[in-house]
């Protein structure tokens, strides 16, 4: 952005880029000389870059190794097609994170230019909308298979939910647009800025403030809390038939579910919550927005990485896949070079097609 651009749209940034709780690295750029030290902003720095690399290093791989046993060890069914969309999500959101991991280098200076700029921020939310949407349809899609077995049975079929899959990344995309319409980039004091400026699609301050509270309230909304209700009603039901049914069947897909959906909105509500509060950040203490958005930063950064650890811990099935996909692979090198064949390794090999039918 030329200097004239910055100087037209200066006070719309400063009215909005101090305190900045959109999903994107700006989270840590929150300075105020008055009330913070250079050795607080270098350790928020430090905080930052520990905090994006261990969840690229872990994101990456946790959600590759769940996207390869889904997409192409195990048989397709509805439960791995809802497991291999979240891990495509989160895989997605982890591997912009380098761009974050530089940004926050280089005492967040963003460096990437305006595209990037707009496309990190649109990944992120994409990654938002995309994994709440997909975990009420798992919501819906558990609780019809238990209030209507038969039904469920019938019809449940993964052509159908790959179907509703694509249909919950198209709406996804359609409520990321304004990142990629009102994000921008600003120069000052030889650094470049990288935020939301509202003054693009408006000239006056009334305007503006229009448009960021329809920016917020979308995103809580559609974001939280229609899939919360929506979430909350499924589940309840499901509680209500599995205690009066003793369905002890569905108790494991159950709880990883539950799990997983539990470990979403804890790590998205602060978000939510200091989106709001930041329409009326001249009205809130410095000091929580200043310490507070780290920590909600950090939790839903940390939340693309989650969810291959539940399954681990809490998935039998992802666990013997797992194990017996690596054996199986050592198994077939070895055989290569020695043209043997055991009945353990027939065996090991008729186990996990077994163990993939499963999840």
């Amino acid at each position: 952005m030329d200097g004239d651009s910055g100087n037209h749209n200066g006070s719309n940034y400063d009215d909005y880029s101090e305190y900045e709780p959109d999903p994107a690295p700006e989270f840590f750029n929150i300075t105020d000389h008055a009330t913070s030290t250079p050795s607080n902003e270098h350790l928020m720095k430090i905080i930052a870059i520990l905090l994006y690399t261990t969840t690229f290093v872990l994101g990456v791989c946790g959600n590759g190794l769940v996207i390869w046993m889904t997409g192409f060890k195990m048989k397709r069914t509805v439960n791995t097609t809802w497991f291999l969309s979240l891990a495509i999500a989160d895989f997605i959101f982890c591997v912009f994170l380098p761009f974050s991991i530089v940004h926050a280098a280089y005492d967040f200076h963003w460096h990437f230019g305006l595209v990037m700029c707009k496309m990190n921020s649109f990944i992120m939310c994409l990654n938002m909308f995309a994994s709440v949407f997909i975990l009420t349809i798992i919501s819906i899609d558990r609780c019809l298979s238990v209030v209507l077995p038969v039904w469920s049975q019938n019809n449940r079929t993964a052509r159908r939910a790959g179907g509703l899959v694509v249909t919950a990344w198209l709406a996804s995309a359609l409520l990321s647009t304004p990142s990629l319409v009102l994000r921008d980039i600003h120069v000052e004091n030889e650094k470049i800025i990288c935020f939301n400026n509202y003054n693009l699609t408006a000239d006056t301050s009334q305007a503006v403030n229009k448009y960021h509270k329809a920016v917020v309230f979308t995103r809580f909304f559609f974001g939280f809390l229609l899939p919360v209700i929506v979430i909350v009603i499924c589940y309840s039901i499901i509680v209500r038939n599995l205690k009066k049914n003793r369905l002890a069947k569905s108790s494991k897909p159950f709880k990883i579910i539950a799990s997983i959906i539990i470990t979403f909105f804890i790590c998205w509500v602060p978000y939510h919550v200091f989106n709001i509060l930041e329409l009326n950040h001249r009205e809130i203490p410095h000091s929580a927005l200043h310490h507070g958005i780290p920590i909600a930063t950090g939790l839903l950064t940390a939340n693309s990485f989650l969810n291959p650890v539940l399954y681990v811990f809490m998935g039998k099935d992802f666990k013997k896949t797992f194990k017996l996909s690596v054996l199986s692979r050592l198994e077939n090198a070895l055989c290569e070079d020695t043209r043997t064949t055991s009945k353990h390794n027939s065996g090991m090999r008729s186990e996990l097609e077994r163990s993939s039918t499963a999840i």
